[in-house]
């Protein structure tokens, strides 16, 4: 199939570090069965990773760039992996995500996605989660934050003088503002889990009977 062919897979060296890690934390926070969006999934290498470990979880990956998602259909079926649905262009922004199909989501996963983005994106991001989420379910985030205001490592604060230099929307948020920002729409955080390279695992949960934002 000439849309599947190999050169549509995208290959990002980020993904193929930082996926065990991620995954490693993914099997002790998800559902061992139930409905996964990922937001942002970039080239797909995550996606079929996750998926292929954790095969009870109907995974529906998502970007808004075209290629990305020419390259997670490309990863998919490269790897025949029968649990990864084919990607949605979603935008965090738009009130409909295009997942009434999914029914409730037991989880959603967001990786490196809101340092590259506007915080209108971040808190977009929160409020569609809150209201697809079934009481329990996870929102998950990966990437790098400050803590009480400061970078954690000197990487990081270059790395967030590069984004702000690209964007003076973008750059490498507060851990507090992102944990008070999910208690404001009723997803509670988990104590943060320091992984590899200077990020962070937040692992959200929608409280009982959270008012639908």
């Amino acid at each position: 199939m000439t849309d599947f062919h190999p050169a549509l897979r995208q290959h990002s060296p980020s993904a193929e570090r930082n996926r065990e890690p991620i995954l490693a934390v993914l099997r002790e926070v998800l559902p061992a069965a139930g409905r996964v969006l990922e937001i942002a999934s970039g080239t797909g290498q995550h996606a079929i990773c996750f998926a292929g470990a954790l095969p009870g979880l109907d995974w529906q990956p998502s970007d808004l760039d075209t290629d990305a998602r020419a390259s997670i259909a490309a990863w998919t079926a490269h790897a025949g992996l029968k649990n990864v649905r084919a990607p949605l262009a979603l935008d965090v922004h738009q009130p409909d995500w295009g997942t009434d199909a999914l029914g409730t989501l037991h989880a959603v996963v967001c990786i490196n996605m809101i340092h590259i983005s506007p915080w209108t994106a971040a808190q977009a991001l929160f409020a569609g989660a809150s209201r697809r989420l079934a009481d329990g379910g996870v929102l998950y985030l990966y990437g790098p934050y400050k803590r009480g205001g400061a970078h954690t490592s000197p990487s990081n604060d270059a790395f967030d003088q590069q984004l702000r230099s690209r964007d003076p929307a973008w750059g490498v948020r507060d851990m507090e503002a992102v944990v008070a920002l999910g208690a404001s729409v009723g997803l509670l955080c988990d104590e943060p889990i320091a992984m590899p390279a200077n990020n962070f695992s937040l692992v959200f949960r929608k409280r009982e009977g959270a008012a639908r934002v």
